[in-house]
């Protein structure tokens, strides 16, 4: 896949950045950086996800000098070379974050100098995207205990949404009976995070209580110890990764071999990773869905695009940015999300976005 574009030709004269902030419905602020290359009359868009605020702050005021000429492949490997953090970031993951906005506006721009899209460049056609809104059923900032009122309110916008939910260990009997009556895909465990506000610490018998309550739904990156591996025996068809994604050899380090994983690109960093391991799954036969980083701007086009091309038909964390107000409003789009009528570059224009 990655052979199809990475010899397009690439101009770059300017690059600028574009501050975005936001409330989110889990509770805290989000700010994003949209990274704007420009050449031969055309400017290519990409979004720096890095969860650190001030980091974003502080690259607004830096100077980073693109100018030249390239191809896709070679401007990636001066990206290697450049200086694109005034000051180191908290976390070594977000400097994957970060190269991902540098790349996929490049990715963005080489196309649409080529007077192309991504499906093109690709061969493939942009379909309807199915997609899952993800939200807590609590505000980890208070104490109230959780409930399905915002599920309920969701669903008095589009009464067929389905949903990626984050299980914590109040998780009651009754609120997991309850859950019974939603078209829950997903729920994330969180149990590889670690120094986060969302950490959830391991328990064999809180991942075996929502896994048995919800015996549809993916289970999202448990911690597999001695304890709570057993939990997963017979499951293991259900269990699915998302932190430890960062490549091909990520997956080959997988504890046993998956049947489905979440693919988040700003987690691989490069155009090269990221397309090296969609055809990776596809030919390993792991089914992908996409997922998402509380994008603001026009990187949640972006993974929309690329469930649109390569994993249309998953329970895609791809929903409107609109679903993540902490209310979201009537006029949100439904599920499956209509693909762009005329698609340039990576493709933007997935439904209506309030």
């Amino acid at each position: 896949m990655y052979d199809r574009v990475s010899d397009l030709p690439l101009t770059v004269r300017d690059c600028a950045f574009e501050l975005r902030e936001r409330a989110t419905s889990s509770g805290f602020d989000r700010a994003t950086t949209t990274i704007a290359l420009s050449g031969d009359g055309e400017t290519g868009r990409g979004e720096d996800v890095t969860y650190t605020n001030e980091a974003h702050h502080a690259l607004a005021d830096h100077a980073v000098d693109l100018s030249g000429e390239y191809t896709l492949d070679s401007f990636s490997d001066a990206l290697g070379d450049a200086d694109l953090w005034p000051e180191p970031p908290d976390e070594e993951r977000f400097r994957h974050y970060r190269r991902w906005g540098f790349e996929s506006a490049a990715l963005d721009l080489a196309l649409k100098q080529a007077d192309t899209s991504l499906g093109e460049a690709l061969g493939r056609a942009y379909d309807p995207v199915d997609f899952v809104v993800s939200t807590r059923l609590s505000n980890p900032q208070d104490d109230e205990p959780p409930t399905t009122d915002r599920l309920d309110a969701l669903r008095r916008i589009h009464d067929d949404l389905a949903f990626k939910l984050d299980p914590t260990p109040d998780w009651d009997g009754d609120l997991l009976a309850s859950l019974a009556d939603y078209d829950v895909r997903v729920l994330d465990l969180k149990g590889l995070y670690e120094g986060t506000e969302v950490d959830v610490e391991p328990d064999a018998d809180f991942y075996r209580r929502v896994a048995d309550a919800l015996p549809d739904a993916l289970l999202e990156d448990p911690n597999l110890t001695d304890d709570t591996r057993p939990v997963f025996e017979g499951r293991e068809e259900r269990v699915t990764w998302d932190v430890p994604i960062t490549g091909v050899e990520s997956i080959e380090a997988l504890p046993f071999e998956p049947s489905v994983l979440n693919m988040k690109p700003s987690r691989c960093g490069t155009v090269e990773s990221v397309l090296d391991t969609i055809a990776y799954c596809e030919r390993e036969g792991i089914q992908l869905y996409g997922g998402g980083q509380f994008e603001l701007g026009v990187g949640r086009d972006h993974i929309q695009a690329l469930a649109s091309l390569c994993y249309p038909d998953s329970p895609n964390d791809v929903a409107p940015g609109g679903y993540n107000d902490p209310e979201a409003g009537a006029g949100l789009p439904s599920s499956p999300l209509a693909p762009p009528a005329s698609p340039r570059g990576i493709g933007t224009g997935f439904g209506p976005d309030t």
